[in-house]
């Protein structure tokens, strides 16, 4: 690997009654604003093993340390946590390449910084992280880096853009566009950009970012999991999205999840789950209600499975 000179800016450094420290570091001295980690060390327990934890869209790795408890519930077991905001920024897509290199080079880099050779890796993520999460994993095995994911867990996360990118076009065609969230027009530009087109003029495209495809009958995506253990947490609380967003099953995440799930299960992977919530996505700071939160994935649940992978 090229050598990179890291400079070090230590912005909180502390030791927390629960004993964990926390580190900022950042990869380009001339850039605070992508390209960087925080690291929640375990003070008082060995470091067994560690994790790499990504945040949604338009987030930061503070945003994860304010909306979740698993960085800490994972240091008292003795898990080192990476929180990355990669080279492509806070509105980085996640499964696209330059995001999966700019993870890649990270994980490289915290191995040897923090002397983790041999020791196990966990990814997850929480919405578009947990669609980076997933795509790494795949991609760590079809490539076979060097460094893999021991397991990966997603907290509702998109996977499949075709059926994103369709059900988006529908939830224009059937509304008001003046009364449209803009999130739907973005997503759809967005996704036609990063594919180079639409489902109907670069399938191809969507098949070879998406993480897991439904219509792909050669099921390329989704095999590359099989022997890896896979953990999906959703709160499909449809009738939330109807009243406050006017959005069916179509345009929820998860049509994805159980579809993977279901056909991971199938291809023989034992250790494919899907944990469905109810009325636990709440919203820091106002706790306000949203079933699309960090809040729907218990800590301890998770760390548990991790480590008994």
């Amino acid at each position: 690997m090229q050598k990179i000179n890291l400079l070090i800016l230590t912005l909180f450094t502390s030791i927390i009654s629960y004993g964990q420290r926390i580190e900022t570091v950042y990869l380009n001295a001339n850039d605070s604003t992508t390209n960087m980690y925080v690291a929640v060390v375990p003070e008082k327990e060995k470091v067994n093993s560690f994790m790499v934890l990504l945040d949604g869209f338009g987030n930061s790795p503070q945003d994860v340390l304010f909306q979740t408890g698993i960085p800490k519930y994972a240091s008292q077991q003795g898990i080192l946590t990476i929180i990355p905001l990669l080279k492509t920024g806070p509105s980085y897509f996640g499964s696209d390449t330059a995001s999966q290199q700019s993870l890649k080079e990270i994980i490289n880099l915290v191995v040897n910084r923090y002397q983790l050779k041999g020791k196990d890796l966990y990814i997850g993520g929480f919405s578009i992280g947990g669609t980076c999460a997933v795509k790494y994993s795949g991609l760590s095995v079809q490539n076979n880096y060097p460094v893999k994911p021991k397991a990966v867990f997603a907290i509702d996360p998109p996977l499949d853009w075709e059926r994103y990118y369709n059900a988006a076009k529908r939830v224009v065609r059937l509304s008001n566009p003046a009364k449209v969230n803009g999130e739907v027009f973005y997503m759809i530009d967005r996704i036609q950009k990063e594919m180079k087109g639409t489902p109907k003029t670069a399938l191809e495209n969507f098949y070879t970012q998406s993480p897991y495809s439904f219509s792909d009958t050669t099921q390329n995506a989704v095999k590359n999991l099989i022997k890896t253990p896979v953990m999906i947490i959703s709160e499909p609380d449809i009738q939330w999205w109807l009243k406050e967003r006017g959005y069916d099953y179509s345009y929820n995440n998860i049509t994805d999840h159980a579809a993977m799930i279901n056909e991971l299960q199938r291809l023989g992977n034992n250790n494919a789950v899907l944990v469905t919530t109810t009325g636990k996505g709440y919203r820091k700071p106002n706790n306000m209600r949203h079933p699309h939160s960090w809040s729907i994935a218990d800590p301890e649940q998770i760390i548990k499975w991790l480590r008994s992978q």
